[in-house]
């Protein structure tokens, strides 16, 4: 009995087991226990979506609470979404009620009231997003010691999502000054469903700490059911072909809607736009039959009450409920038994298709199911590489690298986080009030992500936010925030490190719909939250747009582009088009459009070379890299090869193939290609003089020099691009 740690843990936890009528704990819980019961280490819990992470991670810690309850917050818990952090404060309000520990969440929807009651007793387990941590971190800094000095636990959720972004810069580096502020060593434990690489999470996790790292690995054995559908849409150059592209279009929303509209479930689209005018097209289809619209959209620019409604629809709600969601409802959220996932078009990467695929299936033995629909334009007149299916190559090369493998991304750190940098310098210095330029200098490069920066860098990082007033001299010679810099310190969009485009809030009278970053004139219509809107009125000081419901034509209000694509994902597309194997989860519709882009690969020697003839002086370059490849490619060819070889331009068909014209023949180009690529020693080489392209939120300002260093260290990738191509040219060769 003494070997089973369920009976380890606290009565309270035993009795939400019973009342839950699990017959086990599952084995990363028993794992998970084990190490926390009977070692100080860090705790990766890399195990399969409903595989029990996140009770793993609460049951001993709440235990530790329970017999040693602390004397400050104990428990904080780091979410990177706002509905995550909601999601899981439900859940762990049901746990905790028989506990007596209180569970707080902080974030920009929870009433001041909560945040008030805290603060006056700081407790138990806390719930907050990385930019409220800022807030606080900034603005409370005389409040630190008395919220988190005797913390125990940092648990951060969906640990993938930060690692390899700026917000995972941004946590380590407030984890670091939470310990420094509060004198605490609180152990840290992460949660993924997706990591493949446990050697760079666990040093991502423990960095800047001498602890260790244990890694509880419990990967799903879950049945998984998969199909592709793909559907053409042709090009309508004359009335015919605009009759065709008229009824192609119906049958992919009729298809889509007679999948879902009966079922509680989840349409992915890899933007807000595609959510949005998807759900507008299944409300149209359900009015034309006269049925009810179950239809809902959830994305970070919908109101947080539609929000909550959509999730509740899904977790909660009697009849069928359909969503169509961004990446909001990718992570970690329970929303029940659904019974399906759709995927509109193909996601970036293998990551995203398991989070993705992890929303259904949830339940005992019910099989992970997912619908992939590829909707790919066709026009038998375009270049030749843009007549190939590159959604659904993509959609099959990442269900294989998954499926047959277990492959996803590994996480990529940055080395020199130089936007991230300013974040921190700017939010430290602002708790601080002011400071000496070596103390601000000491506490910031001893942070664990700005190891790679040197002093000398980091002096003229501070010389030139002094010298364009960001930074000031007092007459004590310490460094306080100047005017320049409070324009952007004292703004709440300073909290958040990622970009995000400045948005004005729809408003139905009192109601508030959502949020838009393309502000359209009084009488234009749009769509948001799935219905159409028509502009009566835009107040540009308060940042509001008044609507009232229409019909009328749509528009396209946010801005973006799709996410990177990896080398192995690209290459495993070019697998998938030189093989013969017919993919059983395919549906008839997608064989024969695979097969017929298999046929004119091999007709055309698409996949014989890396430079291919176009017709005139023009040429198609097909180097089958990922996207941070693709680019170093792009910058090679324009800065370095365009004089030389007089190239009359280069146009990137991103990620997969370039059309450039010019008087050189293809084996000229390819062959400074790979010589270039060769003899440049740093990817330096390939920026123009004056150059300095922004990889973060912050990047403009900072000094040039620093600028260009990091965009060639971070932004480019010159030894991928070796690598990609050399794997490219040895299966030409084959």
């Amino acid at each position: 009995m003494s070997d089973n740690p369920f009976y380890r843990l606290a009565p309270f936890v035993q009795e939400f087991i019973y009342k839950k009528r699990w017959e086990a704990l599952r084995p990363a819980q028993i794992e998970a226990c084990n190490i926390c019961f009977h070692t100080s280490h860090h705790m990766l819990i890399a195990a399969g979506t409903a595989s029990g992470k996140t009770e793993a991670a609460f049951f001993p810690a709440l235990t530790e609470l329970y017999d040693q309850p602390s004397k400050s917050v104990g428990i904080l818990y780091i979410g990177p979404l706002k509905a995550l952090i909601n999601d899981q404060f439900e859940r762990l309000k049901d746990l905790l009620s028989e506990g007596h520990i209180p569970v707080w969440h902080w974030h920009g929807d929870v009433p001041q009231a909560e945040k008030t009651k805290l603060m006056k007793n700081p407790s138990g387990v806390l719930q907050i997003t990385p930019e409220s941590l800022e807030g606080l971190l900034m603005n409370r800094p005389n409040a630190i010691p008395a919220l988190f000095h005797d913390l125990r636990y940092v648990i951060i959720d969906e640990v993938h999502a930060f690692m390899g972004a700026d917000r995972g810069i941004q946590v380590l580096s407030q984890l670091a000054r939470i310990e420094r502020m509060a004198g605490c060593a609180p152990r840290r434990v992460g949660l993924s469903a997706t990591l493949s690489d446990y050697d760079t999470a666990t040093a991502w996790l423990a960095a800047g700490t001498r602890q260790g790292v244990d890694v509880v690995s419990s990967p799903g054995g879950r049945k998984l059911r998969l199909r592709v559908e793909h559907f053409s849409f042709p090009d309508a150059q004359n009335e015919e072909q605009a009759e065709q592209l008229h009824h192609a279009r119906k049958a992919y929303y009729d298809f889509i809607y007679e999948s879902t509209h009966r079922k509680k479930a989840l349409i992915f689209t890899n933007s807000r736009t595609d959510a949005e005018l998807t759900i507008l097209e299944m409300r149209r289809v359900a009015a034309r039959r006269e049925e009810r619209d179950v239809f809902h959209v959830h994305h970070g620019s919908i109101s947080a009450m539609l929000r909550e409604e959509t999730e509740a629809a899904l977790r909660t709600g009697a009849g069928p409920a359909v969503a169509a969601a961004t990446v909001t409802l990718e992570l970690g959220i329970d929303l029940g038994e659904l019974e399906r996932v759709v995927q509109l078009g193909a996601p970036y990467s293998a990551s995203s298709f398991v989070q993705r695929l992890g929303r259904s299936g949830r339940r005992d033995d019910m099989a992970s199911e997912m619908l992939f629909v590829c909707p790919e334009e066709e026009d038998e007149e375009a270049q030749l590489p843009a007549r190939m299916p590159w959604t659904l190559m993509r959609a099959i090369a990442v269900i294989e690298l998954y499926v047959r493998t277990k492959w996803v991304e590994p996480l990529e750190a940055r080395r020199m986080p130089i936007g991230v940098l300013y974040h921190q310098t700017m939010s430290m210095l602002k708790s601080m009030g002011e400071a000496e330029p070596g103390e601000i200098a000491a506490a910031i490069l001893s942070l664990a992500p700005f190891s790679e920066i040197t002093p000398d860098q980091y002096q003229t990082f501070l010389n030139y936010l002094i010298k364009t007033d960001h930074l000031q001299w007092t007459e004590e010679q310490t460094l306080i925030i100047g005017l320049t810099g409070e324009k952007i310190v004292n703004n709440y969009r300073f909290y958040a490190v990622f970009k995000d485009d400045e948005e004005h809030k729809v408003l139905n009278g009192s109601e508030e719909i959502g949020s838009i970053t393309t502000v359209p004139p009084p009488g234009y219509c749009f769509s948001l939250a799935g219905k159409l809107w028509k502009v009566e009125e835009v107040d540009h000081k308060h940042k509001a747009v008044y609507v009232k419901p229409a019909k009328g034509k749509v528009d396209t209000l946010w801005l973006g582009a799709g996410g990177d694509i990896h080398t192995a994902v690209v290459q495993k597309m070019r697998e998938v088009l030189s093989d013969s194997v017919i993919y059983p989860y395919l549906s008839p519709q997608a064989v024969n459009r695979l097969e017929r882009a298999r046929r004119l690969a091999r007709e055309s020697g698409l996949l014989k070379q890396v430079v291919i003839p176009a017709g005139g002086d023009s040429m198609y370059v097909l180097p089958w890299v990922g996207s941070k490849a693709f680019r170093t490619l792009e910058r090679l060819m324009k800065h370095n090869l365009s004089e030389r070889l007089a190239l009359r331009s280069v146009v990137p068909m991103e990620p997969y193939y370039f059309v450039v014209s010019g008087k050189v023949d293809e084996r000229t180009l390819l062959a400074e290609m790979m010589s270039e690529c060769r003899m440049a020693q740093d990817a330096s080489a390939l920026l123009a003089e004056d150059e300095a392209p922004y990889l973060g939120k912050y990047d403009e300002f900072i000094a040039p020099s620093l600028i260009r260093e990091a965009f060639a260290v971070d932004g480019l990738d010159l030894e991928g691009l070796q690598a990609g191509l050399q794997t490219t040219l040895e299966w030409d060769l084959n």
